[in-house]
């Protein structure tokens, strides 16, 4: 009942009021140390494994009992806002040890306590560096495989004050407080996608850069350095691992491009001196920095070590990938980064094959294509299958690189002509060598000639290879030899679904009956269906990284598992189908080609009639706003012409009242109230309306022959195009082409009146000359000027 009564305690120094609470400090602080004391289980002395585990069932134990009440984690969590040192310290290592031994029931009480996270975060924030520390260590077990609780630490701006905490302490050559940073980001971020992309949106892989910058000298890493290092480079890992979205994952190697931390990482890799596990985590980083981005992959292939001459990092690379006295985890490391610079890396593929072919090949200097040979024909069954994995990849889903490599040729010995890479494959395969190197040399040809008729008609051309492959499979071997017999029905397989019939021995129906008569079918499915059952391929389907305990089990690449997967169900029926089967899925099959082929054609006719159809669409919808604008133009014109017309009444009226009326100077300008000057723009504007009336007229007519046109092409080209709305279109041109033979009419008859007014007028202006002949000069220029 101890714990029963400290709690109580704890509750009874903390009910009064505040003065009570700063004065009871230290008994409240006592208190706590004591909860904290009967809950820890840490120990510093050694002690048996008996022993510590009771102490921790005693532990687990009190802290159940002390949770029975949620109230009591609330409290404690009032508690941490004291500043008083002597009451937050040993609050903090209470919460601690509570969630090391609870750790998801107190997770549960704090997330749904009132900023229970927010006051815990504040502990970062604390000048004394044993309570930030502690706080660190408490949030790093908060934050374990609690998603909700891990975003809101992020929130919190949980990211900004852990990077200023490490840089602080000195980055990479920091102590202890830096790896406890470290760790707390890598459960912020660890499979968690939103926190990746708020750590990425908020900049923050740019501040990752200047941890990587390492100087000249190298020697005398502190294991702590080390440590830190190795955390960093997981860090990375986490933001581009293959398992995220592959929207996030490009988008930060896209950003750990741009800022340079690729470049630092490269620099790392051809570094001197430096630790063998942190060149080996480089390594892997690098290889998922990369992985499926084209531009990252790029850069990695122009990178080149510090030598003399300079080589190319991949070249330096796969030397240590074969070179059998490397240690063991560093060539997993570069296969992978080989693998990764391949992935959906087609221009990558092409430049290592190239390497291989005759008309490429440098005598003077060192190629991947020849380190990649020299791996495969080694003495070391690891070296033999790490080659072949790795030429595979340079395969992988790229059928010109397959074809291309059917080119290479090999001097075995002298005084013998040369042999083609596939055969010297198929004759080191029969020459019954390690399982090691068989698993690898026979995976490399399935990738070959998957979906390759020309290299199974390659393959086959050889008189030997299907006698070799038909009595490996048809015998009764060990355990590890039956995962061989399964490669090797996978081999055959492939022979026949991707058989073209070319030779008249090796036909799909000539294997089929062959396997049928040597191996019986039953017996052929059970030896594929092996390796899928295998323990290794099952291990190598889950990722794509190469991690195995020893040598010996490096057996499948995860690639391949893919491949397999793909081809078992396909094999096992086409092996049971009857050649008449065939025949009819042959028939079918270009039945299905005929019909896709004249689908297609349909597909591109009505493509096209539907742009036809579009721009004839856009030509109606142009047509019908330069419609809209005459209209608007003739409406005008119409009230222009109304208004003459008014004026031309005004002036008929005016000349009919008054045509001998007195003429005097003062009224030398004007004819019957008619100003010359109006006569003049009278006559300007009913030239610029018959313009008008011309450029209306023409343009109308080339509307219409336009639209007459596009009727009948719409017409011809497809029975959809809406005829009627076109139609409307022609009506209504057609009515604004009455309209307008009406209006020139109308003008035809203004211009008509017009001159008989202008005649009126001079008539009237002559007589008057001659019944007052004592009119003035200027009398006489304004008369002038109207007959002008």
């Amino acid at each position: 009942m101890l714990e029963c009564r400290v709690g109580l305690q704890l509750k009874c120094c903390s009910v009064g009021n505040h003065h009570m609470l700063l004065s009871d400090s230290e008994i409240l602080g006592y208190a706590l140390d004591t909860l904290y004391n009967i809950i820890c289980n840490d120990e510093e002395e050694e002690q048996d494994e008996n022993t510590q585990k009771q102490e921790e069932d005693l532990g687990v134990l009190f802290t159940e009992k002390f949770l029975r009440d949620s109230e009591s984690v609330t409290l404690l969590l009032t508690l941490l806002e004291e500043f008083d040192f002597h009451v937050r310290w040993p609050g903090v290592k209470l919460l601690t040890a509570l969630l090391k031994n609870q750790c998801s029931q107190v997770q549960g009480v704090i997330l749904v306590s009132p900023m229970g996270v927010s006051r815990l975060m504040d502990l970062l924030a604390d000048s004394r560096e044993v309570i930030r520390n502690d706080g660190l260590l408490l949030l790093q077990h908060l934050t374990k495989g609690n998603a909700a609780i891990q975003k809101i630490v992020a929130f919190e701006n949980a990211f900004e004050r852990l990077l200023d905490i490490i840089t602080e302490e000195g980055s990479s050559d920091g102590g202890i407080v830096v790896e406890d940073c470290l760790l707390l980001l890598l459960n912020l971020l660890k499979n968690n996608s939103s926190n990746q992309n708020f750590f990425k949106e908020g900049s923050y892989i740019q501040r990752m850069k200047p941890w990587f910058e390492v100087g000249d000298d190298n020697s005398g890493w502190s294991a702590q350095k080390v440590t830190n290092l190795h955390l960093m480079l997981q860090l990375v890992r986490v933001m581009v691992s293959p398992g995220n979205a592959p929207g996030a994952s490009s988008s930060c190697q896209k950003a750990m491009y741009q800022c340079g931390l690729l470049q630092q990482l490269c620099t790392i890799l051809m570094a001197t001196g430096v630790p063998a596990d942190i060149l080996t985590e480089t390594i892997n980083t690098v290889s998922e920095v990369i992985r499926g981005s084209q531009t990252n992959q790029d850069y990695f292939a122009s990178v080149n070590a510090p030598s003399n001459p300079p080589r190319p990092a991949i070249v330096v690379l796969l030397m240590s990938m074969v070179n059998e006295r490397q240690p063991f985890v560093l060539r997993c490391a570069v296969l992978y980064c080989f693998q990764c610079f391949l992935y959906k890396n087609q221009k990558g593929q092409g430049e290592i094959v190239a390497t291989l072919l005759p008309s490429t090949i440098d005598a003077n200097s060192i190629s991947a294509g020849q380190l990649l040979c020299g791996g495969l024909f080694s003495a070391d069954s690891l070296s033999n299958w790490c080659a072949a994995v790795a030429l595979a990849h340079a395969l992988q889903d790229n059928l010109t690189q397959k074809e291309q490599l059917l080119r290479v040729q090999l001097a075995t010995s002298l005084g013998k002509p040369p042999v083609s890479l596939l055969q010297q494959c198929t004759n080191i395969l029969s020459q019954g060598s390690k399982v090691q190197t068989r698993v690898g040399l026979l995976m490399l040809l399935c990738t070959w000639i998957n979906n390759c008729p020309i290299a199974v008609t390659h393959f086959l051309h050889n008189q030997e290879n299907v006698p070799f492959l038909t009595g490996q499979i048809s015998e009764n071997l060990g355990e590890d030899e039956r995962l061989v017999q399964g490669l090797c029905a996978l081999l055959l397989g492939i022979c026949i679904y991707y058989n073209d019939n070319s030779l008249e021995n090796y036909t799909k129906e000539k294997l089929k009956q062959l396997i049928e008569k040597r191996i019986g079918k039953e017996n052929f499915v059970e030896k594929l269906g092996f390796v899928t059952k295998h323990e290794l391929y099952s291990r190598a389907a889950q990722k794509p990284q190469p991690v195995f305990p020893s040598p010996e089990q490096m057996l499948f690449d995860h690639e391949f598992t893919k491949l397999v997967k793909e081809l078992e169900g396909i094999i096992t029926k086409a092996v049971h189908k009857s050649s008449e089967e065939e025949k009819k899925e042959e028939e079918v099959k270009k039945t299905l080609e005929q019909h896709d082929s004249i689908v297609t054609q349909y597909k591109d006719l009505i493509r096209d009639q539907d742009a036809q159809i579009q721009e004839l669409k856009e030509q109606v919808s142009t047509l019908s706003m330069n419609n809209e604008q005459m209209q608007t133009q003739i409406t005008q014109q119409q009230s222009q012409i109304q208004q003459h017309k008014d004026q031309y009444n005004i002036l008929k009226l005016k000349l009919g009242k008054d045509p001998q009326g007195p003429f005097t100077q003062g009224e030398g300008a004007q004819v019957n109230g008619l100003n010359t000057e109006e006569l003049g723009q009278l006559r300007e504007e009913v030239e610029e309306l018959r313009r008008q009336h011309t450029l209306l007229h023409t343009q109308l007519s080339e509307k219409d022959t336009l639209i007459n046109t596009l009727v009948k092409i719409s017409l011809d080209t497809t029975a959809r195009v809406e005829s009627n709305l076109w139609m409307e279109q022609l009506q209504e041109l057609e009515l604004l082409r009455s309209q307008v033979q009406s209006q020139c009419a109308e003008i035809s008859q203004l211009q008509t009146e017009r001159q008989e007014l202008i005649r009126r007028a001079e008539a009237t202006v002559s007589k008057r000359d001659l019944s007052h002949t004592g009119v003035s000069g200027a009398g006489f220029v304004c008369t002038t000027e109207c007959k002008d």
